[in-house]
């Protein structure tokens, strides 16, 4: 390969990886722009790898903020029905009195580790795409943290494929060979 076409490769890589800050102007966009950058110079393994990395880790963070929402409203739901345990369940004219904090207090606790962590996976993001982009520009491989690995190697690797000949099938090749 020559040093423009690599040049332009780690361009497209790093462009892939900024490409997830879309989603804050358009829904979805930061698995639509890096899956079509992805997809059309897929056959390039430094675009290839940077592509199903930025697609793990943005897979990941959506995993990780629907299971931390989750737990959120779930908590939110069952401290509400705990608190209003021997009241009528119903909303009426009048505010919502909490009369001991200690009552409250898991709520708030949960709340406030669940806002947290969001927070965290939020800032996580930020710093890891902006690292990632800066390594791809350079031509460096970039692993991102806490990322399930969904979208696997492209390639199986080969080495294996040379064990599930046969003896009689890896003769025939060698013989194959000398004549």
């Amino acid at each position: 390969m020559t040093k423009k076409s690599n040049d332009i490769n780690q361009t497209l890589a790093a462009v892939l990886h900024l490409s997830v800050f879309t989603k804050y102007f358009i829904p979805l966009g930061n698995f639509i722009f890096p899956l079509l950058l992805w997809m059309g110079k897929r056959k390039d393994s430094f675009v290839d790898q940077h592509g199903r990395n930025a697609l793990n880790f943005q897979i990941s963070t959506f995993l990780y903020m629907v299971f931390l929402l989750t737990v959120g409203v779930a908590s939110f739901i069952y401290y509400g029905v705990q608190l209003s345990m021997g009241e009528d369940f119903y909303f009426i004219n009048e505010p919502f009195q909490i009369e001991t904090f200690s009552e409250a207090f898991p709520f708030f606790v949960i709340a406030a580790t669940i806002i947290t962590l969001l927070l965290g996976l939020f800032v996580l993001e930020i710093f890891a795409v902006i690292s990632a982009s800066m390594k791809a520009s350079e031509g460096k491989a970039y692993k991102y943290p806490l990322t399930i690995n969904f979208l696997g190697s492209a390639k199986p690797n080969d080495h294996h494929h040379q064990f599930n000949q046969s003896k009689n099938e890896q003769f025939n090749d060698t013989q194959k060979q000398t004549l």
